[in-house]
């Protein structure tokens, strides 16, 4: 029997996803849970697993198309009866991720990373399809992309389509060029990024050949696939998302913002000697550790910033919790996910939250829910050499920090001029929400906890 697989909602009501790539073809027979495709929402990339188990029969969406949630994307052929369950699937002696034991005659539900899982109605086996195939020779691939799955050569009568890897995919689609126009110089004759900047540089005229104001290869790329001088790239996904939060937060929630620049030499001295400690060994200490925990600990006393302006209820949200978001630079974009919980955390537990958030979000791998529910923000901008700004809020928060650079200049010190380690803090906050005073008293204690971290001690 064919089943179809419609897109589903992968969470915040997001109406539409693009398709990356897919991890299969069709013919392939594939397990419960299996992930099939990479699909980038207007917040994460976030891998699309298998509902059934069963053969692949049509792959309904190309990679690089934008689809609408509830739209069928791929068909499956299963057993009469449902489809066989993981562990049916699965080599003699391995038990697949994410299996279970299912009771006889009771539909259960199995995890999956969309959120819904898959209802195995019973154990019977699907009805394969015999695939055929020359003599295989299975190699592995190595080229510049982490992940490369293994290539298969086919027989002439099985089509299918050109060997790539996603990036290539991805850079072929940025610059108009069909693959299947494309000669694989790789092993097995996959197509590599060079393959591709070949072939459109071949297709360059002279006029733009020459231009001396666009030296590599990427850039002639792109102007020729334009046609132009210009180089147009289509509004969607992270960037989407990102420019109608911060003009619906921009033209909502009135902005003001404060500046305090601050000596933060006896933090930095603290910092250096935690990453000496035995108690820290491991951990990834750095100034934005320091500057997290300061607003934890501040918004103890100022509780007007970690909260919402709600406009259908006509409500003030105070929350007794704090969702941390950290604005994180990806090739994707600007995300902000957020930790949740923040406020329970130790210096230690916060370091390694801090450190595993980034790490995923730059991997662009973020969860969906990982990027909703925060409650006040941070955005470092010092890791660019800015020394302050005026960040706009993230939408449905209250304030947003921005921490500048650590520099290291002439300041006043015990009453003499010395050499000394200054950051600038930038608040942002929502003027409905908090007041001037809350604001600088909030700033106040931020930098306060900065500039002598034993401040602390009066604080808590």
């Amino acid at each position: 029997m064919i089943k179809e697989f419609r897109l589903p909602d992968l969470g915040e009501g997001l109406t539409e996803s693009e398709i990356l790539s897919w991890k299969v073809a069709v013919g392939d027979t594939v397990t419960l849970n299996q992930v099939i495709a990479e699909v980038e929402t207007a917040k994460a990339v976030v891998e699309l697993p298998s509902p059934f188990a069963g053969v692949i029969t049509a792959l309904h969406e190309e990679p690089g198309t934008i689809v609408e949630v509830g739209k069928p994307i791929v068909s499956f052929e299963v057993a009469d009866d449902g489809g066989a369950s993981p562990s049916e699937l699965a080599p003699a002696g391995v038990a697949p991720a994410g299996a279970a034991t299912a009771v006889a005659g009771t539909a259960k539900r199995e995890p999956n990373l969309v959120g819904y899982g898959a209802v195995v109605e019973s154990s019977g086996r699907p009805v394969r399809r015999a695939r055929t195939f020359t003599t295989p020779v299975v190699e592995q691939v190595r080229t510049e992309t982490p992940v490369v799955e293994p290539v298969e050569t086919r027989s002439a009568d099985t089509a299918e389509r050109p060997r790539s890897t996603p990036p290539v995919r991805k850079l072929a689609r940025d610059l108009g060029v069909e693959l299947a126009t494309v000669a694989g110089t790789g092993a097995g004759g996959l197509i590599t990024r060079e393959d591709v900047r070949n072939f459109v540089g071949g297709e360059l005229s002279a006029p733009v050949r020459h231009l001396s104001a666009v030296s590599d290869s990427v850039s002639h790329a792109g102007l020729a696939a334009q046609g132009g001088r210009e180089v147009r790239t289509p509004i969607k996904g992270v960037r989407k998302f990102t420019a109608a939060a911060m003009v619906a937060s921009a033209f909502t929630a009135p902005h003001a913002t404060e500046f305090l620049t601050v000596d933060v030499t006896p933090a930095m001295n603290l910092l250096a000697k935690l990453k000496t400690s035995r108690a820290f060994a491991g951990y990834k200490l750095t100034p934005l550790t320091l500057v997290a925990k300061a607003v934890l600990i501040a918004l103890r006393r100022n509780p007007s910033l970690n909260s919402r302006w709600e406009e259908a209820s006509q409500e003030i949200v105070q929350f007794n919790y704090v969702n941390l978001g950290i604005a994180a630079a990806t090739p994707r974009g600007l995300t902000v996910p957020n930790i949740k919980d923040a406020d329970t955390f130790s210096l230690l537990e916060l370091s390694e939250a801090l450190t595993g958030l980034t790490e995923t979000a730059r991997a662009g791998k973020t969860a969906p829910a990982d990027l909703s529910g925060g409650t006040i923000s941070i955005t470092n901008i010092g890791v660019f050499g800015i020394d302050a700004g005026t960040p706009i809020l993230n939408p449905g928060e209250a304030a947003i920090l921005a921490m500048g650079a650590v520099r290291r200049m002439p300041w006043e010190f015990q009453d003499a001029v010395a050499l000394r380690q200054v950051m600038t803090l930038s608040l942002s906050f929502d003027h409905r929400l908090v007041d001037g005073e809350q604001g600088s008293r909030f700033l106040a204690d931020v930098g306060a906890i900065l500039a002598e971290p034993g401040m602390v001690l009066t604080m808590v």
